[in-house]
């Protein structure tokens, strides 16, 4: 009996590792192509939210996205986004970012990509990042993460503005 169990134990073990090894590798070509979907889709995602079009906007995200916001409490399932979002373009007064750099990398398979990009907004420069994963053939976002940027030499000044407002939270936080 324990050598039946053993032997499908193993036999499982080389199927996955079979279908791992069947998985074909990404090419310099289609890096390039697949580079250039990314850039066209997160460049539309951001039109759609400058054009308060909310269900466009957030039929860039998959089904289980998370949104990582620029305070520490936003940190959002898609649902909870949604909602959070839904009155800003109901008035039409959402966000309107522009990429100004962007970075795109790869696993080593064609259907999981992260980036990284520096983003014109009206909160001056902002560093946007996050996964993307290609769903049906389409690529979808995975998670967002927003952040402002600091001048390192006024990072104390944004401590001073950050200390009484963070303490509070951070003692919160460390009582979990």
């Amino acid at each position: 009996m324990k050598i039946n169990y053993l032997v499908v134990i193993v036999l499982g073990l080389l199927s996955c590792n079979q279908e791992m090894n069947n998985k074909k590798e990404i090419t310099v070509e289609e890096i390039s192509s697949q580079k250039k979907q990314i850039s066209a889709m997160l460049d539309s995602f951001n039109i759609a939210a400058s054009n308060s079009d909310y269900k466009t906007y957030f039929n860039f995200f998959n089904k289980n996205a998370t949104f990582i916001g620029t305070d520490a409490k936003e940190n959002w399932s898609k649902d909870s986004f949604m909602i959070w979002a839904k009155p800003y373009f109901d008035k039409k007064k959402t966000w309107n970012f522009k990429a100004l750099e962007r970075n795109i990398y790869f696993s080593n398979h064609a259907d999981i990509a992260w980036f990284d990009e520096l983003l014109k907004t009206q909160m001056k420069i902002c560093r946007g990042s996050g996964v993307v994963i290609k769903v049906n053939n389409t690529w979808k976002v995975q998670q967002y993460v927003l952040s402002m940027t600091i001048p390192n030499e006024n990072v104390n000044e944004v401590i001073k503005i950050k200390t009484p407002i963070e303490d509070s939270l951070i003692q919160k936080l460390e009582l979990k």
